[in-house]
């Protein structure tokens, strides 16, 4: 396929991503700290993972992901290079993709963690039936009725708290361009429009339904069919998530989508499009680990365009895309491809 397939972040506790929050025992800090003596009072300064200042970036930063933890075992084995070159993704928020078993443990535990910290978190919901057409990222909910429940779990973990909610990555797409059989089209635009409505009457929360890339084809073709899934009640839609097409490109895809979808406004995954998307080798794979490619523009809602909310690195950088060119499966950590995204960037 020609569009980007999704990995996602494996299910955590919620007794974990508590611990997160209160910041007393970070995992990368336990990394370092295996290597040390009893007499050591704790990790190195530079070991650490912060937030960023809220001015330029409200979104929260998780400082025990897995390019924290690489960051933390880079420096105990005394490579500072690669160290220093893995905390450009590690400084950085990412989204953060709620697994299918406890979605209100973990929407808690995200949102809970970064209210302590007065940042956003920003969560990408990627369980619906039939998900991926059955490629590297298959799988999704059992059925309608689990989907909503598994909808209302999240919805229930979030509560009052601040999120931003990239919802259901190609689901749309795959309804516009024929992946998803039609027996399964109008159930998949009734959870659309169920699971848009159930996030946005949340107090402080903001839903960007995914629409797509600046590469797949002229955005006539999916504005209907995002105007039936409840683009309308959303905040916006989301483009380029998990996808590697320039931040210009992506910007006037978004603005074009906009004018036909009622003006709405609209965030931009920037995490690996710094080089651009990658135009060798097999067309029908481009978007999969595709060597040769940069992290991109930082997450910030400094867009300088009226239209676009943010840019976002939805896509956490380091995570496989699947089992193409070498890679372990979707959503796992890959250390090597990590350094390169970093290594490739200025």
């Amino acid at each position: 396929m020609y569009d980007s397939r999704r990995a996602r972040s494996s299910a955590r506790s919620r007794a974990v991503t508590r611990t997160r929050a209160a910041g007393a025992v970070l995992g990368a800090a336990a990394l370092l700290l295996a290597g040390c003596s009893a007499g050591d009072e704790g990790p190195e300064p530079d070991a650490r993972i912060t937030q960023r200042p809220r001015s330029a970036d409200p979104f929260w930063v998780d400082p025990d992901g897995s390019a924290a933890r690489q960051v933390a075992a880079y420096a105990e084995a005394g490579r500072k290079a690669q160290a220093a070159q893995i905390r450009k993704i590690a400084e950085q928020p990412t989204g953060a993709w709620i697994g299918p078993e406890n979605p209100e443990d973990e929407a808690r535990g995200f949102t809970e963690a970064a209210g302590k910290a007065d940042r956003t978190a920003v969560l990408v919901l990627y369980n619906i039936p039939h998900r991926d057409c059955g490629q590297y990222s298959k799988g999704g909910a059992a059925d309608g009725d689990a989907y909503r429940a598994w909808i209302d779990g999240v919805a229930r973990g979030i509560g009052d708290r601040s999120a931003l909610v990239v919802l259901e990555p190609d689901a749309v797409l795959h309804l516009a361009d024929g992946c998803t059989p039609d027996a399964f089209h109008e159930e998949r635009y009734d959870l659309l429009k169920g699971a848009v409505a159930k996030l946005a009457a949340l107090k402080n929360t903001k839903v960007y339904l995914d629409a797509g890339n600046a590469g797949w084809g002229h955005p006539d073709r999916i504005s209907g069919p995002l105007q039936r899934a409840g683009v309308a009640q959303a905040d916006g839609f989301s483009v380029n998530v998990s996808n590697f097409y320039s931040t210009e490109d992506s910007l006037g895809f978004g603005r074009q989508l906009s004018s036909r979808v009622g003006g709405k406004h609209f965030v931009v995954d920037t995490s690996r499009n710094g080089n651009g998307p990658y135009t060798s080798g097999d067309p029908a794979e481009r978007w999969c680990n595709p060597p040769g490619r940069s992290l991109g523009e930082t997450p910030t809602t400094r867009t300088r365009d009226p239209l676009a909310d943010a840019y976002l690195w939805v896509k956490r950088p380091g995570e496989s895309d699947g089992t193409c060119k070498g890679g372990p499966k979707a959503g796992r950590w890959w250390a090597s491809y990590a350094l390169a995204l970093a290594e490739n960037s200025t």
